[in-house]
């Protein structure tokens, strides 16, 4: 018993994954830190900006820009520890890779498994949102397609429940019925999923020109929304600057962090790109601050055209605009809200079947999965099931239920990475030229001050978020101080590195803000990942052929 759960902890070696993948990739480097940099802007803008930035506004009122910054800093910390990642693996796998070399095997798995919700799963949600605003684009153009072609069949055939009138509850009366079911389904988003599985399919240097090509313009047309949107700007729209208190605030989190999550793809890039080691940390650290300071300023900008109560809607940088009457922006806001999303799908596609490949190199998957195209050079099985995995719950699920179970998986994952740094004895070597190193700072006496003067002011001015702002949220709120208390001991006896501190306790803040409901699903995927792990992965593990 003892050896087997010592092997559910093996680890790989750092030189034993840098070796065995440089040998066996095979993979295209054709990508430089200006293409890691616009990939990390086409995943981060995207639905986040276009679609969830809506719900969190409504929430929170303009104090939402406090959660994008709290989303940004929780995610600038967990960039450098990917970064610090990234240089001493620079291999493909993302935070599987980390987790393999500093947690073991059964976290790795579990990380795998996390990010193929983040992946694979939060492309639906992007896939939906980007069907929106292309139904509004062609629809601009006289063009219309039967509503039964175009929205989910959960959310109408939910909509003829409740007897609410609109678009979805027109698409349940008027679909037509084979066999006794109605067919429902969004058909652009089954299409654009089929479109950009085939462009990533048939290699990176074409996925990147589109990549490039893409950020460039949804850049030039957010810029145009910004300075057209800011002359609309009433500041009266900031009073009350936070309606419903911090708690409201927080209660966007999910599609807040959401619009974060994709800066991570860019470390599933590292067989492909020319220079890893150097380019990787810069391009994840670039593409997060550019996208941080766009949606500070597009939040206080949507907030000040209109009331935040306006903003409880899925497009609702069309909403503004149309709102203030200024028709010929919302063709604008269309093409960039088409021309963002695709970029995120894009991405994302590209970086769930390079996770799948590392964990088919290292057995936990079929050997298929790691299997490169001769021609393309690009993981072509793995491309092939990701399509398949995003393609078909599009028939079935809704948005809201992708977008919360998206999130709390990622986060999951940032603390793991976080965490991961801290296991891993700290790299002592001096900087070598043009490679990252993440600066070290004792966190011997400065976290347990921060966390003492911390607790004595939350509970001397009794508005303790377990007590008062976060009632839901109770027993979320307790394991977090919890934790926090941990980490401020660990800290003075081990000398913690402060940045992955820092972001290991600002990415189990962000967790806090998930509800019951998340949780629950959450655990449930993580229990059919265990059992796929048991059942296959274990038996079939590489490590199983090394002596440890």
């Amino acid at each position: 018993m003892g050896f087997i759960f010592n092997n559910l902890f093996r680890r790989k070696s750092v030189s034993a994954i840098t070796d065995a993948e440089g040998h066996e990739s095979g993979l295209h480097r054709v990508l430089t830190v200006r293409d890691l940099t616009f990939f990390g802007i086409a995943a981060i803008i995207g639905a986040g900006s276009f679609s969830s930035i809506g719900s969190a506004c409504f929430s929170g009122g303009p104090a939402v820009i406090f959660l994008f910054i709290i989303c940004a800093i929780a995610c600038g910390f967990t960039a450098m520890c990917y970064a610090d990642f990234a240089t001493r693996v620079p291999a493909s796998g993302s935070a599987y890779t980390y987790a393999y070399v500093s947690f073991g095997e059964l976290a790795a798995w579990i990380i795998g498994w996390a990010l193929l919700m983040e992946y694979s799963i939060g492309n639906i949600y992007v896939a939906f949102s980007w069907s929106g605003y292309f139904v509004n684009l062609i629809e601009s153009f006289g063009l219309h397609i039967p509503v039964w072609l175009t929205n989910n069949y959960s959310d109408a055939h939910q909509a003829f429940l409740d007897g609410t009138s609109g678009k979805l509850s027109q698409a349940w009366s008027t679909a037509p019925v084979i066999a006794g079911l109605k067919i429902i389904v969004d058909t652009p988003a089954v299409m654009i999923n089929i479109l950009v599985t085939w462009l990533v399919y048939v290699g990176t240097k074409e996925s990147r020109n589109a990549s490039n090509v893409m950020v460039i313009i949804k850049l030039a047309i957010i810029l145009l929304v910004i300075i057209v949107g800011a002359s609309y700007v009433d500041i009266n729209n900031w009073t009350p600057f936070m309606p419903n208190q911090f708690s409201g605030v927080m209660a966007g989190v999910s599609g807040v962090f959401f619009a974060y999550i994709g800066f991570d793809a860019v470390s599933t890039l590292a067989e492909e790109s020319k220079n890893p080691q150097r380019d990787l940390p810069r391009g994840m650290i670039y593409s997060l601050i550019i996208c941080t300071v766009v949606f500070i300023i597009l939040a206080l900008v949507l907030t000040g055209m209109v009331s935040y109560t306006a903003l409880n809607v899925s497009d609702p940088l069309a909403e503004v605009f149309a709102l203030k009457g200024i028709k010929w922006m919302l063709f604008i806001v269309s093409i960039a809200a088409v021309v963002a999303m695709t970029s995120v799908i894009l991405v994302f596609q590209m970086g769930q079947p390079r996770i799948w490949m590392a964990m088919s190199r290292d057995g936990l998957l079929p050997k298929k999965f790691a299997e490169i195209h001769p021609k393309y050079k690009t993981p072509a099985f793995s491309t092939l099931i990701t399509g398949l995995v995003v393609g078909i719950p599009i028939f079935f699920t809704t948005p809201k239920f992708v977008l919360d179970f998206t999130s709390i998986g990622t986060l999951f994952a940032f603390v793991l990475v976080c965490g991961g740094v801290l296991i891993l004895p700290r790299n002592m070597d001096a900087k070598e030229k043009g490679k990252f190193k993440m600066p070290y700072i004792n966190s011997k006496y400065i976290i347990p001050f921060i966390t003492i003067i911390s607790l004595i002011v939350i509970f001397y001015n009794h508005v303790s978020m377990v007590v008062n702002d976060y009632t839901s949220y109770n027993f979320p709120m307790i394991i977090f101080y919890i934790v926090w208390i941990l980490l401020a001991v660990f800290s003075f006896i081990k000398s913690y590195s402060l940045i992955p501190v820092l972001g290991l306790l600002s990415c189990c803040y962000l967790l806090t803000g998930m509800g019951w409901t998340n949780w629950m699903m959450f655990g449930i995927w993580l229990v059919i990942g265990l059992v796929v792990y048991l059942l296959y992965g274990y038996k079939k593990s590489k490590l199983n052929d090394v002596v440890l």
